[in-house]
């Protein structure tokens, strides 16, 4: 059994390469949403049929190769996938309502800088060097630096596999790796299991005394709901994208914090010997009996992703994990 984590690791490009970067990754979703619209138009969703209306089309108006053309095409298909599997779960409402019968509607578009698959023959790694040789629409280039947490480009060095994505995001450069990590050896038998409690006074509590307190982060939370608030109030264009800047900085707060806790709680847990016995937190809008404002701070904290983090962590660390019903409350 394998672990799949998804590595994330930051491109150095000097202002020239990253003209480049920018002018294949403008061409790439350019011919991607011309695609979309011939799929729209055809009636076509599958791989194959919609590659033989536009492949050399692609190649030849928008300069695109053999490899980069094909990840266009297919993920167009992919987005068109999603989105009938989105309309079939109810993400965009009732099949009666107006948002629902838009959303099929229109074919899809996508963002000038959103990702753009590359596989081993259009990228490159030289771990060594800390550079990657990729395929652009000026030709191949190389030694673009990168750089990342020790821990993280050593996983990506052993245990890399498959395509990585490009993408542009606040004006900085990314490749999204897929890495596959053997499991540990599960350990069957613990001396025992530690509870892990979740709450709003301690993001998380452990039952051997370790808590983790959110106190700080919960102040600093409510100054940015407040902020947010007062943008949305005065509703001008760049209000929403200031909201928006602020809305995904604290998602990106909260996640780095998520993955330190719950890194705390899987080692000391196989530095012990122990399983992990955390609390289930299905229902707990209707178990919580709290008031307004700290409901709110409650269901805006990502508790699942936080689970989620502990338990594939500790699938990594052969560590067992348990899941009880727990009250949930302000621990």
């Amino acid at each position: 059994m394998v672990v799949k984590l998804v590595v994330r690791v930051k491109l150095l490009p000097t202002p020239v390469q990253a003209s480049v970067l920018e002018a294949t990754l403008t061409a790439c979703n350019e011919a991607a949403t011309w695609a979309a619209q011939v799929a729209f138009d055809k009636g076509v969703r599958k791989n194959l049929p919609l590659r033989r209306l536009t492949y050399r089309e692609i190649k030849s108006r928008w300069g695109l190769g053999a490899q980069a053309a094909q990840h266009a095409i297919k993920k167009t298909c992919d987005a068109c996938t999603t989105l009938a599997a989105s309309l079939r779960n109810g993400r965009y409402g009732k099949r009666v309502s107006k948002r629902h019968d838009r959303a099929p509607a229109k074919p899809v578009v996508f963002r000038p800088r959103a990702a753009q698959p590359y596989d081993d023959r259009m990228l490159s790694w030289r771990h060594e060097a800390r550079t990657v040789s990729l395929w652009t629409t000026g030709g191949r280039m190389k030694n673009v630096a990168f750089t990342g947490q020790a821990e993280q480009l050593e996983v990506l060095a052993r245990h890399r596999q498959g395509e990585s994505d490009l993408l542009c995001e606040g004006g900085q450069w990314y490749l999204i790796a897929t890495c596959e990590i053997p499991e540990a050896e599960l350990n069957g038998h613990p001396a025992v299991f530690s509870g892990v409690d979740l709450g709003i006074v301690n993001i998380a509590a452990t039952s051997d005394g370790a808590r983790y307190s959110g106190r700080r982060i919960n102040r600093r939370r409510a100054k940015d709901r407040a902020l947010r608030s007062k943008l949305r109030k005065k509703g001008t264009k760049s209000a929403r994208r200031r909201a928006k800047k602020y809305a995904g900085r604290e998602a990106r707060r909260n996640k780095d914090i998520n993955h330190k806790i719950s890194k705390r709680i899987v080692v000391e847990a196989a530095r012990t010997g122990r399983g992990i016995a955390l609390e289930d937190l299905g229902g707990i809008r209707e178990r919580a009996r709290l008031r307004k404002p700290q409901r709110t701070t409650l269901h805006s904290w990502p508790f699942a992703q936080l689970g989620a983090f502990i338990g594939y962590k500790a699938q990594r660390a052969g560590v067992p994990v348990a899941t009880e019903r727990g009250a949930g409350g302000v621990a």
